[in-house]
């Protein structure tokens, strides 16, 4: 399937089922528990109250979700590890959080305080493991926490430290030990 994205299909397919789990599908468009009109797989953008979709149109807008999630990925970390599950996961955040934005609302790369999120800062810094950590504190939506993204987000943590784990493990095979990816928790007081 050619989708545009930096994802064999196996990882793929890992991350649309993801999101079909955790955004479910409606044809119809509806109210997120943020007041968000939305369609389909979670989409918003430029989503009124009565509007419909068929599953192909859902599908195209899912495919294209995933497209700007990947880009903000390539355009911020183009030195992002080539790890397919540690990706999945972090398209699925993006998907879910999108960019941020200064004064408009807390993302992936941007807070609504106009600094830079964590998680990104701990991927810029090449701490991955850390950064997989940090994506079951996106818990909340609205100020309240939603047991959605408590699972979700547990998945995406589950996901990225899979790929983590396959990634180091692919290096340390070709004979790159590269100290700063070990796979533990790392003394967050210590430099990297």
């Amino acid at each position: 399937m050619q989708v545009g994205i930096k994802l064999p299909a196996a990882a793929l397919g890992t991350l649309l089922g993801v999101l079909a789990a955790f955004e479910g599908r409606s044809l119809i468009a509806y109210v997120d528990p943020v007041g968000i009109p939305t369609i389909c797989d979670g989409w918003a953008q430029g989503v009124e109250i009565g509007d419909t979709a068929t599953p192909e149109k859902c599908d195209e807008l899912t495919l294209e979700g995933i497209r700007q999630a990947d880009q903000i990925i390539s355009q911020w970390l183009p030195l992002f590890p080539d790890a397919p599950e540690m990706r999945a996961a972090y398209l699925s955040f993006i998907y879910n959080v999108g960019p941020g934005g200064a004064g408009v609302k807390d993302g992936f790369v941007w807070l609504k305080s106009g600094g830079h999120s964590t998680v990104f800062n701990l991927l810029l810094a090449g701490r991955y493991y850390e950064a997989c950590d940090e994506l079951p504190k996106w818990r909340r939506a609205g100020g309240k926490i939603l047991k959605g993204l408590v699972r979700r987000r547990a998945a995406e943590q589950e996901l990225c430290h899979a790929g983590l784990r396959d990634y180091i493990q692919r290096r340390n095979n070709r004979g790159l030990d590269d100290k700063r990816l070990a796979y533990r928790r790392t003394d967050s007081s210590r430099q990297s």
